[in-house]
């Protein structure tokens, strides 16, 4: 039931006395036309609607949840006790430099960490989350070719692997989106990406390892072709979890990188946030960086690049994202982070290797952090489709995997158990895929038929797709 169906005229949380402030003179044109219809409840009543729909909700505290490509593992709660330290939690943006040492010295110490970790050698915490941090990372390819008045390079290569966030990135910034097939083997088809150099490269997106789990192994040829040709290389880090404290993006060749702190060093998200995109470059891009450096030793202060490309966002992102992420780092400790990227691997390649029996893999070889199974024979065998396989996850207990991507598998499901998950909860999530696998062979209507467990049973997703209902409407 909606909090508006529980209304009831006349209840209140509170009781406010009369307002003393003068009302400001409204124009007219700005003026409400309708009453303001908000829910009328106690705080009783608003309390246990808001437990009510969390019980209903599933996330990483109720179960598996390989989300692939999206990183959705266990976060430590003491990053949670860090962030809610009073001189983190309750400082204020317009505070003087010499009152926010402590939150300076933050920002700093992850800046020289997350260099570290990734060979670059500045880094942003500016941008709010992926997306935010890969446009901006193109927005400082742009501003180096430009600032050199090199303006004929319009286009971006992006393999069709990539997240589809870039391309969108790409287009959103001014350049022209140029697609290269993947191979047999799930990599860069490197014939069609040596077609399509010249001089009117701006760049490379790429992440490495790709999003169907594989780690390129012409990755150093890619980048120094991208080189060679005048153009620079972009680094899609939502993949590092994969890769974290064994190789460095920068040592690959990588020019500019964004990380998602929400995803690889720990924070609880999903649903639109919180998130932390920070960007990451070499120094030849360091003059272009957005929004507010930290410099200083004894003293702390901020800083603008030279050449900035301006605010990416207001003041200096999420900031208590950020002291998560370093508390993550630093409760693992140099020996830690390259552990839990090795755990993700090892538990990825477990998982894969106890279900290609029945299971058609898009890439039957070794995988990094997550692997892509298709349904495509299952479906044309029973009819039952990677959808159908999703839904009944959640009749047993498992968040589905991330399904339909990417595009270029059919009946695609993509699985990313992560490095905190135990031998035993993978043992469990194999048994139930293995045995959706046997069950739609023996009685594929149970598997159309599921979610039935569930709050809700199968939505229309393509009319809630195509007619979205936003907001309540007050009868």
């Amino acid at each position: 039931m909606l909090i508006f169906e529980k209304s009831k005229s006349g209840r209140h949380c509170s009781l406010f006395p009369p307002c003393d402030v003068e009302v400001v003179d409204v124009p007219a044109k700005d003026q409400r036309k309708a009453e303001l219809h908000l829910p009328e409840l106690s705080e009783t009543e608003i309390s246990r609607h808001y437990t009510e729909l969390a019980k209903k909700c599933r996330g990483v505290n109720d179960g598996f949840y390989p989300l692939g490509s999206c990183t959705m593992k266990y976060n430590p709660k003491i990053n949670e006790d860090m962030a809610a330290l009073p001189g983190f939690a309750e400082i204020h943006p317009l505070q003087p430099e010499h009152t926010v040492q402590g939150c300076l010295a933050v920002i700093q110490e992850i800046e020289k960490l997350l260099c570290e970790v990734t060979g670059m050698d500045r880094l942003t915490v500016q941008p709010a989350a992926g997306a935010h941090g890969e446009f901006t990372g193109i927005m400082l390819i742009k501003a180096y070719h430009e600032s050199r008045g090199d303006f004929k390079r319009n286009k971006i290569i992006i393999p069709d692997a990539a997240h589809g966030t870039n391309p969108a990135t790409a287009s959103m910034a001014g350049y022209k989106v140029v697609t290269i097939p993947s191979n047999e083997h799930g990599c860069v088809d490197m014939e069609k990406f040596k077609a399509v150099l010249g001089d009117d490269v701006a760049g490379l997106m790429l992440t490495n390892p790709n999003t169907v789990g594989i780690f390129d192994e012409n990755i150093l040829e890619i980048t120094k072709l991208i080189h060679d040709c005048g153009g620079l290389n972009y680094y899609d880090g939502a993949n590092l979890n994969a890769i974290m404290g064994v190789v460095r993006p920068g040592d690959m060749g990588f020019d500019v990188i964004h990380l998602n702190l929400h995803k690889t060093f720990s924070t609880p998200h999903g649903g639109g946030g919180p998130g932390s995109g920070v960007v990451g470059c070499k120094k030849l891009l360091a003059d272009f960086m957005p929004g507010y450096l930290v410099d200083g030793d004894a003293v702390k202060k901020f800083v603008k690049a030279p050449k900035s490309i301006g605010d990416m966002k207001a003041f200096y992102g999420n900031f208590l994202v950020v002291v998560r992420a370093l508390t993550y780092i630093k409760t693992l400790g140099k020996e830690g982070i390259p552990q839990a990227c090795k755990n993700a691997v090892l538990n990825a390649n477990y998982m894969m290797n106890k279900l290609k029996d029945l299971y058609t893999m898009a890439y039957d070889q070794i995988c990094m952090h997550e692997f892509v199974m298709s349904l495509e024979d299952l479906k044309e065998k029973t009819g039952v489709s990677a959808m159908d396989v999703a839904k009944a996850l959640l009749d047993n207990g498992m968040h589905p995997p991330t399904m339909y991507f990417p595009l270029i598998v059919h009946e695609a499901l993509m699985i990313e158990p992560t490095e905190t998950e135990s031998k035993e909860t993978l043992d469990d999530a194999v048994a139930v895929f293995r045995k959706l696998y046997e069950e739609a062979q023996t009685n594929p209507q149970a598997l159309h038929n599921a979610p039935v467990t569930t709050p809700v049973g199968r939505l229309d997703e393509v009319k809630a797709a195509r007619e979205p209902v936003l907001r309540y409407e007050w009868k």
